[in-house]
């Protein structure tokens, strides 16, 4: 097999389409299916298989962290925006790379350069110092590299979400929360909580069929500290929580909606239909989408953008729709890299309000009420 550096290939509608009729789009789909299927009614708690490969990549997740803890924000005081050594932990990540990846057994030497580039970009972006679910989406197709590589096994489906994926959203709570990363588009990233979607998408799988929990629990405080503890759904929405006051009905609208559904298993259900139309199906997110040898993209070319490589590599190269171009039908303002969104974090640095509070530098409520 001959590895190459993933690149960006989607700049159209018509690119986009056919991206969404591809078997890289499908076998997106199929492994997200196949994550949510293995953990429905699963506990964060539960023992599950872990092969020598889950081991590895929580091993060298341990490093990333590391990294970041070696690596403090600058004096910023002056910003509500993402703190510069961010861009210093960046270039660590990419600079220890290889040698993070040279760890994990079975891969091979040859594919670290391309599957390296998926790692690199799942921690935010370096120019704009921003996270979305683009970069989450990076994640996923990591971890699809690994298994097709070898370095996962099916027998680890169940661990990659509850051990795997978990541990890096609370990586990346450390990140936001240190480097005040800004929601990476004005939309919220098609994202549910500034940041994420996976998280809620998985967590409602492990909530499948639950006796006693409904979607409506989200709004019982005691329920929400009592399981957060086992189900990444009340995790997260006792992360929102934590820095954001008032009720979700003002600050999480779409979370509060869909707390009205009546069962899991519609909430999840509902949860990849909308993965699939507002990430998948979105061409400021897709845009930045990185095609290899792995995942691959045989559609047609976008004509060639002159101007600076690293806006091009990282989705700069669209028509902005100030400007007028064939992307202004596709791109609304601010949908990208129109207007910076101030971190969540960034925003409440002056506020504090009393009670428990998860822990992470940097982390304070949003001051709404």
């Amino acid at each position: 097999m001959s590895f190459q550096v993933p690149r960006k290939a989607i700049l159209s509608k018509e690119q986009l389409e056919y991206f969404q009729k591809s078997k890289t789009h499908d076998d997106i789909v199929s492994y997200i299916e196949t994550l949510n299927n293995a953990v429905v009614g699963s506990k964060l708690n539960d023992e599950c298989s872990q092969s020598n490969g889950i081991l590895a990549v929580l091993g060298l997740l341990e490093e990333v962290e590391r990294i970041a803890k070696d690596t403090p924000p600058v004096d910023n005081a002056a910003s509500r925006f993402g703190n510069p050594a961010f861009r210093t932990f960046y270039d660590r990540i990419t600079e220890k790379s290889p040698e993070l990846h040279s760890t994990l057994s079975h891969l091979p030497t040859e594919s670290i350069l391309e599957i390296s580039v998926y790692f690199n970009e799942s921690w935010g972006s370096r120019t704009r110092i921003d996270y979305g679910s683009g970069m989450e989406l990076n994640f996923l197709c990591w971890l699809i590299c690994l298994e097709r590589l070898g370095v996962l096994e099916e027998s680890d489906h169940k661990a990659i979400v509850l051990k795997v994926f978990w541990r890096y959203i609370q990586i990346m709570r450390v990140l936001q929360s240190s480097y005040w990363l800004e929601p990476a588009g004005s939309h919220g990233v098609w994202g549910l909580d500034d940041y994420h979607f996976l998280p809620f998408l998985f967590g409602s799988a492990q909530l499948r069929g639950h006796k006693y929990i409904k979607p409506k629990s989200i709004h019982d405080a005691e329920i929400v500290e009592e399981y957060s503890q086992y189900y990444i759904y009340f995790a997260c929405i006792a992360f929102i929580n934590s820095i954001k006051s008032a009720s979700l009905r003002w600050h999480s609208p779409m979370l509060d909606d869909i707390s009205a559904v009546k069962t899991w298993d519609k909430v999840n259900s509902g949860m990849i239909k909308m993965y699939l139309a507002e990430v998948l199906g979105k061409l400021p997110v897709i845009q930045h989408f990185l095609f290899g040898s792995i995942l691959t993209y045989d559609g047609p070319e976008s004509p060639r953008v002159d101007g600076n490589e690293d806006d091009a590599h990282r989705g700069h190269a669209h028509a902005h729709p100030d400007l007028g171009g064939a992307g202004q039908r596709e791109v609304g303002w601010g949908d990208c890299c129109g207007i910076p969104v101030p971190s969540i974090f960034a925003a409440a640095r002056s506020e504090k309000e009393p009670g428990a509070k998860l822990t992470g530098p940097g982390i304070r409520p949003v001051p709404f009420d």
